[in-house]
Parts: structure tokens; sequence; C-alpha cells
């Protein structure tokens, strides 16, 4: 079965930068866009960023663009967020998704991890 699990929140003080990680398995992981998304407490879940299924093409929810950076690992089945310059409001429960097709903000991702926390305080 399909299994995403995400690794590398923490605690980090605004302005630092952290790595998350999101390994993939059940699936054939280079045939599928992937995404991450977060929520944060009493807010809705939000799309962050999405990686085409060759790593070619990327989309980014404004708030995050040009601090956050996706990519992926084809070889080791695993999909990874890039965070640069976190602010305060980058708090969240953060989830990495697998697409039913596509890989932007508007498409359908039909399954997602457990999550990792990132908490950016300080």
């Amino acid at each position: 079965q399909v299994q995403l699990v995400e690794s590398g929140g923490g605690l980090v003080q605004p302005g630092g930068s952290l790595r998350l990680s999101c390994a993939a398995s059940g699936f054939t992981f280079s045939t599928y866009g992937m995404g991450w998304f977060r929520q944060a407490p009493g807010k809705e879940r939000e799309f962050v960023a999405g990686i085409s299924w060759s790593g070619s093409s990327t989309d980014y929810a404004d708030s995050v663009k040009g601090r956050f950076t996706i990519s992926r690992d084809n070889a080791k089945n695993t999909v990874y967020l890039q965070m640069n310059s976190l602010k305060l409001e980058d708090t969240a429960a953060y989830y990495c998704a697998r697409s039913y097709v596509g890989y932007s903000r508007g498409s359908l991702y039909n399954y997602r991890g457990q999550g990792t926390r990132v908490t950016v305080s300080s």
C-alpha cells in the first residue's frame, strides 16, 4: 500500500532553515507528482509546493516562493522540502502527498503522510 513518511521537522529560530524529507513506498514513485502541504493550528490545510514526476516542473504557494524549494530523488523514492528564511507564520504540521494527476496547487492529491511538525520560534 502507499506509504509516505515525513521527517526533518523540529524547532528553529526565525530566519533559520530546515529540510524536510518524505520517503515513499508502495507505488512507482517516479511516475507521480508529489506535493507538500501544511496545516497550522486552527487553520485549514494549505498547499505549499508541488513537483512533477520528473522534477522538471514545480509550483509554489505565494507565501513560500523564493524561500522554499521542493526537489525529489527518484532513485531514493524521496521528496524534499528545503525551507529557508523561516518565519513565525511557517509554524505548522507539514505533510507530503502523492498526486492523482499533475503536481500543481490545483491538482488532486489522494494520499498523504502523517506529517512532521515545524515550529518557528525565538
